[in-house]
């Protein structure tokens, strides 16, 4: 059952190109969540009993291990957005509620996580939660415009280094730069790097419209859409 929480902005981290990382803390810890749910955030006051104000969703970037702190990442794109850029500061109180969604990682199967953008938020918690003895096969492919714009790719990196099984590959569409691929994510990529692709279930996450081309491709490449999960709130 989704629960209603005032939280305490901590942090605000501008990443550049409107992009930003905010660090929540509830005023009471937060409801168990699973890696890749997520959260509505409202900027407006909320009241018990009243009418829920205006929200978005966003996905819980941060680890379920650790519920009295919460971190989403969020892109500049709509009036929603844009006056959270202009109002969101450290202090500043605002109003969450979750737990939602069944974005969810399976452990029956080897997966293939596709991430564009700050899409990747999705991934993060499962991702930063891999321990050397997770036996499935993983393998985590992150876009972004520019390479500043790989905010995760750190702790990405330091997943794998944990992780044998998890096999990382960031690409860059505006720049060239050492151990990443130029341009943006496609299955020419993923089938060059996968063993054996027709197996393996596909998470999406990412812009509406990389989710579109890389589903329909995916699809069109004999991959059945019970092996395709996207992560379609956004």
């Amino acid at each position: 059952m989704p629960q209603k929480l005032r939280c305490k902005v901590v942090d605000v981290i501008n990443h550049g190109e409107h992009v930003y990382s905010v660090s929540l803390k509830p005023d009471s810890l937060a409801p168990r969540f699973s890696a890749g749910q997520f959260l509505h955030l409202a900027l407006d006051a909320y009241q018990p009993g009243d009418f829920w104000p205006e929200s978005r969703p966003f996905s819980i970037a941060s680890s379920p291990v650790d519920r009295s702190l919460l971190t989403i990442t969020y892109a500049v794109k709509g009036q929603f957005t844009t006056r959270m850029e202009a109002e969101i500061r450290p202090g500043r109180d605002v109003w969450i509620k979750l737990p939602y969604g069944e974005f969810t990682i399976s452990t029956d199967r080897d997966s293939c996580l596709l991430a564009g953008g700050t899409g990747v938020t999705a991934f993060t918690a499962f991702l930063g939660g891999l321990t050397p003895d997770y036996r499935r096969s993983v393998y985590a492919f992150y876009g972004a415009r520019k390479p500043e714009l790989l905010i995760y790719r750190p702790m990405i990196e330091a997943a794998a280094k944990r992780c044998t099984n998890l096999k990382t590959y960031f690409l860059i569409e505006e720049e060239e730069i050492p151990d990443s691929v130029k341009g943006r994510i496609n299955l020419d990529i993923v089938w060059q790097s996968i063993p054996t692709p027709l197996s393996i279930t596909y998470y999406l996450s990412g812009p509406p419209v990389m989710l579109k081309t890389l589903s329909e491709a995916l699809q069109n490449c004999g991959i059945p859409p019970a092996q395709i999960v996207i992560d379609a709130w956004g």
